[in-house]
Protein backbone atom coordinates (compact mmCIF):
# COMPACT_ATOMS: atom_id res chain seq x y z
CA UNK A 1 0.00 0.00 0.00
CA UNK A 2 2.75 2.46 0.93
CA UNK A 3 4.47 1.88 -2.41
CA UNK A 4 1.24 2.73 -4.24
CA UNK A 5 0.79 5.91 -2.22
CA UNK A 6 4.36 6.99 -2.80
CA UNK A 7 3.97 6.34 -6.52
CA UNK A 8 0.97 8.68 -6.64
CA UNK A 9 1.89 11.39 -4.13
CA UNK A 10 5.62 11.06 -3.61
CA UNK A 11 6.90 13.05 -6.59
CA UNK A 12 8.27 16.54 -6.20
CA UNK A 13 6.94 19.62 -4.51
CA UNK A 14 5.65 21.33 -7.64
CA UNK A 15 1.96 20.81 -8.20
CA UNK A 16 0.82 19.36 -11.49
CA UNK A 17 4.14 17.65 -12.22
CA UNK A 18 3.57 13.92 -12.09
CA UNK A 19 5.00 11.14 -14.26
CA UNK A 20 2.47 9.80 -16.74
CA UNK A 21 2.33 6.38 -15.09
CA UNK A 22 1.43 8.09 -11.81
CA UNK A 23 -1.38 10.05 -13.44
CA UNK A 24 -2.61 6.86 -15.11
CA UNK A 25 -2.74 5.05 -11.75
CA UNK A 26 -4.74 7.88 -10.24
CA UNK A 27 -7.14 7.88 -13.20
CA UNK A 28 -7.69 4.12 -12.97
CA UNK A 29 -8.22 4.40 -9.22
CA UNK A 30 -10.86 7.04 -9.90
CA UNK A 31 -12.66 4.85 -12.44
CA UNK A 32 -12.50 1.79 -10.19
CA UNK A 33 -13.96 3.86 -7.35
CA UNK A 34 -16.87 5.26 -9.34
CA UNK A 35 -18.02 3.13 -12.30
CA UNK A 36 -15.65 0.73 -14.12
CA UNK A 37 -17.97 0.94 -17.14
CA UNK A 38 -16.60 4.45 -17.70
CA UNK A 39 -13.71 2.73 -19.48
CA UNK A 40 -16.08 2.11 -22.38
CA UNK A 41 -16.22 5.87 -23.04
CA UNK A 42 -13.79 6.65 -25.83
CA UNK A 43 -10.93 8.81 -24.56
CA UNK A 44 -11.93 8.57 -20.89
CA UNK A 45 -8.31 8.87 -19.71
CA UNK A 46 -7.71 12.04 -21.72
CA UNK A 47 -10.98 13.52 -20.47
CA UNK A 48 -10.28 12.69 -16.83
CA UNK A 49 -6.61 13.68 -16.81
CA UNK A 50 -6.88 17.46 -16.08
CA UNK A 51 -9.50 16.94 -13.36
CA UNK A 52 -7.56 14.12 -11.68
CA UNK A 53 -4.37 16.21 -11.65
CA UNK A 54 -6.33 19.14 -10.20
CA UNK A 55 -7.68 16.88 -7.45
CA UNK A 56 -4.22 15.44 -6.72
CA UNK A 57 -2.78 18.95 -6.45
CA UNK A 58 -5.57 20.02 -4.12
CA UNK A 59 -5.35 17.12 -1.68
CA UNK A 60 -1.55 17.34 -1.64
CA UNK A 61 -1.67 21.05 -0.82
CA UNK A 62 -4.38 20.47 1.77
CA UNK A 63 -2.41 17.81 3.65
CA UNK A 64 0.94 19.57 3.25
CA UNK A 65 -0.61 22.66 4.87
CA UNK A 66 -1.33 20.77 8.08
CA UNK A 67 1.04 22.06 10.79
CA UNK A 68 3.64 19.70 12.29
CA UNK A 69 2.47 17.17 14.88
CA UNK A 70 2.07 18.34 18.47
CA UNK A 71 3.09 16.06 21.31
CA UNK A 72 0.18 14.54 23.21
CA UNK A 73 0.94 13.18 26.67
CA UNK A 74 0.39 14.15 30.30
CA UNK A 75 3.18 16.71 30.24
CA UNK A 76 1.93 18.48 27.11
CA UNK A 77 -1.56 18.53 28.60
CA UNK A 78 -0.15 20.74 31.35
CA UNK A 79 2.05 22.92 29.15
CA UNK A 80 0.49 23.20 25.67
CA UNK A 81 -2.69 25.32 25.53
CA UNK A 82 -3.77 23.60 22.31
CA UNK A 83 -3.63 20.18 23.96
CA UNK A 84 -5.48 21.59 26.98
CA UNK A 85 -8.18 22.90 24.64
CA UNK A 86 -8.63 19.51 22.98
CA UNK A 87 -8.61 17.39 26.16
CA UNK A 88 -10.23 18.52 29.38
CA UNK A 89 -8.30 16.17 31.66
CA UNK A 90 -5.71 13.37 31.72
CA UNK A 91 -8.57 10.91 32.21
CA UNK A 92 -10.39 12.10 29.10
CA UNK A 93 -7.20 12.03 27.05
CA UNK A 94 -6.35 8.52 28.20
CA UNK A 95 -9.90 7.33 27.60
CA UNK A 96 -9.88 8.61 24.02
CA UNK A 97 -6.50 7.05 23.25
CA UNK A 98 -7.44 3.74 24.86
CA UNK A 99 -10.73 3.36 22.98
CA UNK A 100 -9.76 4.54 19.50
CA UNK A 101 -10.03 1.57 17.13
CA UNK A 102 -7.51 2.75 14.51
CA UNK A 103 -4.91 3.34 17.21
CA UNK A 104 -5.58 -0.07 18.71
CA UNK A 105 -5.18 -1.73 15.31
CA UNK A 106 -1.87 0.06 14.76
CA UNK A 107 -0.55 -1.04 18.14
CA UNK A 108 -1.33 -4.64 17.20
CA UNK A 109 0.29 -4.34 13.77
CA UNK A 110 3.75 -4.76 12.33
CA UNK A 111 4.84 -1.20 13.18
CA UNK A 112 3.83 -1.35 16.82
CA UNK A 113 7.48 -1.02 17.87
CA UNK A 114 7.64 2.63 16.78
CA UNK A 115 8.67 5.04 19.53
CA UNK A 116 6.16 7.67 18.36
CA UNK A 117 2.76 7.23 16.79
CA UNK A 118 1.79 9.97 14.33
CA UNK A 119 -1.89 10.37 13.52
CA UNK A 120 -4.45 12.96 12.50
CA UNK A 121 -6.75 13.99 15.31
CA UNK A 122 -10.20 15.04 14.10
CA UNK A 123 -12.63 16.64 16.50
CA UNK A 124 -15.62 18.95 16.51
CA UNK A 125 -15.76 22.35 18.17
CA UNK A 126 -18.96 22.93 20.10
CA UNK A 127 -20.18 26.30 21.31
CA UNK A 128 -22.86 26.43 24.00
CA UNK A 129 -24.61 29.60 25.11
CA UNK A 130 -24.79 29.82 28.89
CA UNK A 131 -25.32 32.40 31.63
CA UNK A 132 -22.37 32.86 33.95
CA UNK A 133 -20.71 35.20 36.40
CA UNK A 134 -18.43 38.13 35.54
CA UNK A 135 -16.47 40.59 37.66
CA UNK A 136 -17.09 44.28 36.98
CA UNK A 137 -14.50 46.03 39.10
CA UNK A 138 -15.25 44.86 42.64
CA UNK A 139 -18.80 43.86 41.80
CA UNK A 140 -20.01 40.37 40.87
CA UNK A 141 -22.41 40.38 37.93
CA UNK A 142 -24.59 37.31 37.51
CA UNK A 143 -26.53 35.88 34.56
CA UNK A 144 -24.06 37.23 32.02
CA UNK A 145 -24.48 35.66 28.52
CA UNK A 146 -21.36 33.64 27.72
CA UNK A 147 -20.18 31.11 25.13
CA UNK A 148 -18.68 27.90 26.45
CA UNK A 149 -16.30 26.27 23.96
CA UNK A 150 -15.59 22.55 24.07
CA UNK A 151 -14.22 19.88 21.75
CA UNK A 152 -15.85 16.51 21.23
CA UNK A 153 -16.16 13.52 18.88
CA UNK A 154 -12.42 12.88 18.95
CA UNK A 155 -11.23 10.49 16.27
CA UNK A 156 -7.75 9.40 15.21
CA UNK A 157 -6.98 8.66 11.58
CA UNK A 158 -4.13 6.96 9.73
CA UNK A 159 -1.70 6.32 12.60
CA UNK A 160 1.81 5.33 11.49
CA UNK A 161 5.30 5.45 12.91
CA UNK A 162 6.41 8.32 10.63
CA UNK A 163 4.94 11.71 9.84
CA UNK A 164 5.62 11.29 6.12
CA UNK A 165 3.69 8.02 5.98
CA UNK A 166 0.74 9.53 7.81
CA UNK A 167 0.64 12.47 5.40
CA UNK A 168 0.74 10.08 2.42
CA UNK A 169 -2.17 8.10 3.81
CA UNK A 170 -4.12 11.29 4.46
CA UNK A 171 -3.63 12.36 0.83
CA UNK A 172 -5.00 9.01 -0.31
CA UNK A 173 -7.92 9.38 2.08
CA UNK A 174 -8.68 12.88 0.78
CA UNK A 175 -8.53 11.77 -2.86
CA UNK A 176 -10.73 8.78 -2.07
CA UNK A 177 -13.20 11.14 -0.40
CA UNK A 178 -13.50 13.17 -3.61
CA UNK A 179 -13.97 9.95 -5.57
CA UNK A 180 -16.71 8.96 -3.14
CA UNK A 181 -18.46 12.30 -3.67
CA UNK A 182 -18.44 11.60 -7.41
CA UNK A 183 -19.76 8.08 -6.77
CA UNK A 184 -22.61 9.50 -4.70
CA UNK A 185 -23.58 11.76 -7.60
CA UNK A 186 -23.56 8.85 -10.02
CA UNK A 187 -25.55 6.68 -7.61
CA UNK A 188 -28.13 9.43 -7.14
CA UNK A 189 -28.44 9.84 -10.92
CA UNK A 190 -28.84 6.09 -11.39
CA UNK A 191 -31.52 5.94 -8.70
CA UNK A 192 -33.36 8.90 -10.18
CA UNK A 193 -33.16 7.41 -13.65
CA UNK A 194 -34.45 4.06 -12.44
CA UNK A 195 -37.36 5.71 -10.62
CA UNK A 196 -38.20 7.89 -13.61
CA UNK A 197 -38.15 4.90 -15.96
CA UNK A 198 -40.47 2.99 -13.63
CA UNK A 199 -42.87 5.94 -13.41
CA UNK A 200 -42.62 6.47 -17.15
CA UNK A 201 -43.61 2.85 -17.83
CA UNK A 202 -46.51 3.11 -15.37
CA UNK A 203 -47.84 6.32 -16.88
CA UNK A 204 -47.58 4.93 -20.39
CA UNK A 205 -49.54 1.85 -19.34
CA UNK A 206 -52.26 4.02 -17.79
CA UNK A 207 -52.36 6.28 -20.83
CA UNK A 208 -52.69 3.29 -23.17
CA UNK A 209 -55.56 1.94 -21.07
CA UNK A 210 -57.27 5.32 -21.09
CA UNK A 211 -56.96 5.60 -24.85
CA UNK A 212 -58.37 2.09 -25.35
CA UNK A 213 -61.24 2.10 -22.89
CA UNK A 214 -61.79 5.56 -21.49
CA UNK A 215 -62.27 6.34 -17.79
CA UNK A 216 -64.82 8.28 -15.81
CA UNK A 217 -67.62 5.72 -15.25
CA UNK A 218 -67.32 5.84 -11.46
CA UNK A 219 -68.68 9.33 -10.93
CA UNK A 220 -65.23 10.98 -10.94
CA UNK A 221 -65.21 14.72 -11.56
CA UNK A 222 -62.57 14.45 -14.27
CA UNK A 223 -63.51 13.33 -17.76
CA UNK A 224 -61.39 10.79 -19.66
CA UNK A 225 -60.05 13.68 -21.74
CA UNK A 226 -58.97 15.55 -18.61
CA UNK A 227 -57.35 12.40 -17.21
CA UNK A 228 -55.48 11.89 -20.43
CA UNK A 229 -54.26 15.50 -20.48
CA UNK A 230 -52.88 15.21 -16.94
CA UNK A 231 -51.16 11.92 -17.71
CA UNK A 232 -49.64 13.25 -20.91
CA UNK A 233 -48.33 16.31 -19.05
CA UNK A 234 -46.72 14.15 -16.38
CA UNK A 235 -45.28 11.90 -19.05
CA UNK A 236 -43.71 14.83 -20.90
CA UNK A 237 -42.08 16.10 -17.71
CA UNK A 238 -40.64 12.69 -16.90
CA UNK A 239 -39.33 12.21 -20.43
CA UNK A 240 -37.76 15.67 -20.35
CA UNK A 241 -35.98 14.81 -17.11
CA UNK A 242 -34.81 11.50 -18.57
CA UNK A 243 -33.49 13.36 -21.59
CA UNK A 244 -31.61 15.73 -19.29
CA UNK A 245 -30.03 12.75 -17.55
CA UNK A 246 -28.88 11.48 -20.93
CA UNK A 247 -30.01 8.90 -23.43
CA UNK A 248 -28.96 5.29 -23.05
CA UNK A 249 -26.09 5.97 -25.45
CA UNK A 250 -24.92 9.02 -23.51
CA UNK A 251 -25.56 7.94 -19.95
CA UNK A 252 -21.97 6.78 -19.31
CA UNK A 253 -20.67 10.03 -20.75
CA UNK A 254 -22.94 11.92 -18.38
CA UNK A 255 -21.56 9.89 -15.46
CA UNK A 256 -18.03 10.70 -16.61
CA UNK A 257 -18.99 14.38 -16.69
CA UNK A 258 -20.11 14.10 -13.06
CA UNK A 259 -16.75 12.67 -12.02
CA UNK A 260 -14.90 15.38 -13.91
CA UNK A 261 -17.07 18.09 -12.35
CA UNK A 262 -16.24 16.93 -8.81
CA UNK A 263 -12.51 16.40 -9.33
CA UNK A 264 -12.04 19.61 -11.31
CA UNK A 265 -13.48 21.65 -8.42
CA UNK A 266 -12.17 19.82 -5.34
CA UNK A 267 -12.20 22.93 -3.14
CA UNK A 268 -16.01 22.88 -3.25
CA UNK A 269 -16.03 19.48 -1.57
CA UNK A 270 -12.99 19.55 0.71
CA UNK A 271 -11.28 22.68 1.92
CA UNK A 272 -9.06 23.77 4.76
CA UNK A 273 -9.11 26.84 6.97
CA UNK A 274 -7.66 28.41 10.08
CA UNK A 275 -9.38 29.56 13.25
CA UNK A 276 -8.04 31.44 16.24
CA UNK A 277 -9.74 31.02 19.60
CA UNK A 278 -9.28 32.84 22.91
CA UNK A 279 -10.68 31.17 26.02
CA UNK A 280 -10.21 31.39 29.76
CA UNK A 281 -9.43 28.50 32.10
CA UNK A 282 -13.12 27.53 32.20
CA UNK A 283 -13.41 27.36 28.41
CA UNK A 284 -15.37 30.61 28.08
CA UNK A 285 -14.74 32.44 24.81
CA UNK A 286 -13.09 35.84 25.25
CA UNK A 287 -12.63 38.59 22.70
CA UNK A 288 -9.09 39.61 23.63
CA UNK A 289 -6.07 37.73 25.02
CA UNK A 290 -5.05 38.50 28.59
CA UNK A 291 -2.98 37.05 31.42
CA UNK A 292 -5.95 34.82 32.31
CA UNK A 293 -6.67 33.47 28.83
CA UNK A 294 -5.06 31.21 26.24
CA UNK A 295 -5.00 31.94 22.52
CA UNK A 296 -4.78 28.98 20.14
CA UNK A 297 -4.88 28.66 16.36
CA UNK A 298 -5.93 25.43 14.69
CA UNK A 299 -6.67 24.03 11.25
CA UNK A 300 -10.19 23.18 10.11
CA UNK A 301 -11.43 20.89 7.36
CA UNK A 302 -14.85 21.41 5.76
CA UNK A 303 -16.43 18.71 3.58
CA UNK A 304 -19.11 18.76 0.90
CA UNK A 305 -21.92 18.40 3.45
CA UNK A 306 -20.80 21.59 5.20
CA UNK A 307 -19.52 19.74 8.24
CA UNK A 308 -16.44 21.44 9.71
CA UNK A 309 -13.97 19.66 11.96
CA UNK A 310 -10.71 20.59 13.61
CA UNK A 311 -7.74 18.71 12.14
CA UNK A 312 -4.43 18.43 13.98
CA UNK A 313 -1.52 16.05 13.52
CA UNK A 314 -0.42 14.62 16.86
CA UNK A 315 2.55 12.60 18.08
CA UNK A 316 1.85 10.11 20.86
CA UNK A 317 4.75 8.46 22.69
CA UNK A 318 4.25 4.72 22.33
CA UNK A 319 5.15 4.25 25.99
CA UNK A 320 2.10 6.37 26.82
CA UNK A 321 -0.07 3.86 24.98
CA UNK A 322 1.61 0.83 26.51
CA UNK A 323 1.34 2.14 30.06
CA UNK A 324 -1.08 0.22 32.30
CA UNK A 325 -4.60 1.59 32.29
CA UNK A 326 -5.99 3.25 35.35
Amino acid sequence: MLRVLQSIFGFGAATGRYPEDVVRKAIERTVDGTDPWLRSVTGYRKMLRPAVIRAMDHVSSLVDALPPPILVNRESLRENPLVRAFFTSPAEMRGILDTDSSLANFMRGADAGASLVIALLLLEKKETRIFGVEMSGERVVRDVPQILVSFESHRLMDPTGEEGQTRLRLKKRALDYLIRVALQRISAAKSERKDLERRNALLRAKLDMLRREGWGFNGDSQSPEEDRTVLEGNLRRIEARLAALGSDERVLSSYLDMVIDVLARPEEHLRGGKETLVTDAMGIRREQPSDNTAEVTFTTICDSSGRTRVAQLIAIPAEELRAPKG
